[in-house]
């Protein structure tokens, strides 16, 4: 978590799993409540999630968005999933304020609801849906630079009560999810974790810091 601007990267799971009982999402779910109960309290909640993906920066605008189901093939109920949440409009238009300062372009979405991306987590760690929230897309070229250099302009905003959740995942293979786990498909998933953790982000700064030099 970062102490300068709270944020935090957070798998949300698969699909509405883990709003399903699910076992295989016990740990995740135990995990998402742990830290509800560790760091304090928001005031408002920004949420970039892996599934909402745009030509430019995006942001929920609206007061009161409803749920979008991006998801298909589950049971009924998972279209049932209620969490009523508010928006925030004058936090949505800081935050285009400040990606503009930041020359970055923006977009406000209006009439767009929220994904699984905000609330699968959000119901786990405040089911009382009483925290406005707004959500911000990627970019879709998906460069890193552009994501970190949006990550960096939302460092700005100067309202220290917010929290910032990043929600994905670092992979998003649906075939390799319902396939049953063997010794060869964890010893490959651990390799990739390593490689991720101790290359990608060493390579992304790198580049970072020589196109600013």
């Amino acid at each position: 978590m970062n102490n300068q601007r709270r944020a935090l990267f957070l798998s949300h799971g698969g699909g509405p799993l883990p709003l399903l009982g699910d076992d295989a999402h016990s740990e995740m779910v135990s995990c998402l409540k742990d830290i509800a109960g560790t760091i304090e309290r928001p005031s408002k909640i920004i949420v970039v999630s892996a599934h909402w993906e745009t030509r430019n920066a995006t942001v929920t605008s609206g007061e009161s968005p409803g749920l979008i189901y991006v998801y298909s093939g589950f049971p009924k109920e998972s279209y049932e999933i209620d969490y009523p949440c508010k928006g925030h409009p004058p936090l949505s238009r800081a935050i285009t304020k400040q990606l503009e300062l930041s020359g970055i372009e923006v977009s406000s979405d209006y009439a767009r609801g929220f994904d699984h991306g905000l609330f699968v987590p959000l119901k786990i760690m405040y089911p009382k849906a009483d925290i406005p929230c707004v959500q911000l897309s990627l970019i879709n070229n998906l460069d890193p630079l552009s994501q970190i250099k949006l990550g960096r302009a939302l460092q700005n905003i100067g309202d220290e009560s917010l929290l910032l959740i990043g929600s994905g995942f670092s992979f998003h293979n649906m075939k390799a999810f319902f396939t049953p786990e063997t010794d060869d498909s964890r010893s490959a998933n651990r390799m990739f974790e390593r490689w991720l953790l101790e290359h990608a982000p060493i390579k992304i700064f790198r580049k970072m810091k020589e196109s600013n030099d």
